[in-house]
């Protein structure tokens, strides 16, 4: 079974932040740019203050008619960060996001920021993991020819 660990030594673990502060605008730009869904939202002392993501942007800015180009981050961000280690595993992971309807998991250790991993990410480790043990089956039913 892959971990968070093993999806983050394969896709990297670099960490897309903004602050509470940081205008919406800037933080779609830099999304758009780095071509993530969402950001870290950090203090700036390193807390985790929240999570951006783009249905908060959907459903807090477009559909109440707020302006991108005034509104804060903190006042649409996610306040309450679900957060995993890198030891679980991607099934665990999986219906956690399933469970809390989220698509982005920080990742902590020690209570600092190691990477995020989305649906995107553990899906792609789980077709994988489900292929390689195709490959291995076919492998011994066919004697290894």
């Amino acid at each position: 079974m892959k971990t968070v660990a093993e999806i983050l030594q394969r896709k990297g673990n670099t960490v897309w932040r903004v602050t509470p502060g940081t205008l919406v605008y800037d933080a779609l730009r830099l999304m758009a740019e780095k071509e993530v869904g969402a950001l870290l939202v950090q203090e700036e002392g390193g807390g985790v203050a929240g999570i951006l993501s783009e249905r908060d942007y959907a459903r807090k800015v477009i559909l109440k008619g707020r302006s991108s180009l005034d509104t804060p981050v903190r006042e649409i961000m996610t306040h309450s960060v679900v957060c995993v280690r890198p030891e679980q595993s991607v099934d665990e992971c999986m219906a956690l996001m399933t469970t809390k309807h989220i698509r982005h998991l920080p990742v902590l250790v020690d209570q600092e920021v190691v990477g995020i991993v989305s649906i995107g990410d553990l899906v792609k480790a789980s077709l994988d993991e489900k292929d390689f043990l195709i490959q291995q089956l076919e492998s011994y039913i066919t004697g290894g020819r």
